[in-house]
């Protein structure tokens, strides 16, 4: 992104990509302000940083936020939303259909699907409506369609597939009000992480959450208007939905 003064960027989610992302964001001469919005404060300081303790599925707190966000004197170019479940902790990933939980369904779609759409909802407006400005969700690839070849995991893959077509929706009404902005879906890659190390088996090549972070960054970059909507891995390559 170009440099502009005052810019802010705002990262819901404080996991191994978040803080990541985070600390990318920071280091960048670009960013003045970084925000961090999570469940659990992040354990470390900056003069750039903003800490936000909050549950980003309260409307209220999402409500407050977004008015910080405007009163802040910098200017909200980036916003990335990557808060996710892989499996229902009691259900787990299901294997057959003979798994499938309606309990655990609506747990997983709560958190991959309805909390990317309710934080677009309240930080959207926020964007900058004169400059360059972004705001993306992690996705993940075996939420495309058209990718499916394996089946299994129904609950993923189906509210990952869901957020892809909440992000291409939210990215057509978008442009109708912030002509330079974009909202994007993203695939992180395979990532060191506490959430996918108990299904890391198979020798599967892994990104350092730092490595992810600044590859994710680089596409966001590169991205033109005529991207909204899109879904993009880590390496830049479009994904099918």
């Amino acid at each position: 992104m170009d440099a502009l003064p005052s810019s802010s960027a705002v990262i819901f989610g404080a996991g191994g990509i978040g803080r990541a992302l985070t600390e990318r964001l920071i280091d960048r001469p670009e960013i003045s302000q970084v925000w961090s919005i999570s469940r659990r404060p992040q354990d470390f300081d900056h003069p750039k940083l903003v800490s936000r303790q909050m549950d980003p599925a309260d409307e209220a707190r999402l409500i407050a936020l977004a008015s910080e966000l405007r009163e802040s004197g910098h200017t909200l170019r980036l916003a990335i939303v990557t808060n996710g479940v892989l499996q229902d902790p009691i259900t787990g990933p299901e294997k057959s259909w003979k798994a499938l939980d309606p309990v655990g369904l609506a747990h997983i779609f709560a958190v991959n699907t309805i909390l990317p759409a309710i934080i677009a909802k309240h930080i959207l407006p926020v964007l900058s409506r004169e400059d360059h400005s972004v705001f993306a969700a992690l996705s993940a690839r075996v939420g495309s369609i058209a990718d499916n070849r394996l089946g299994g995991w129904y609950g993923y893959r189906a509210s990952k597939a869901a957020l892809n077509q909440i992000i291409h929706t939210l990215a057509i009404e978008l442009a109708r009000t912030h002509p330079k902005a974009l909202c994007v879906a993203l695939h992180p890659g395979t990532v060191e992480t506490a959430l996918s190390e108990p299904f890391s088996a198979g020798g599967r090549a892994r990104l350092s959450p730092r490595a992810s972070a600044e590859a994710m960054l680089q596409v966001l970059a590169s991205l033109e208007a005529k991207d909204s909507g899109g879904f993009f891995g880590w390496d830049g390559q479009a994904i099918p939905f």
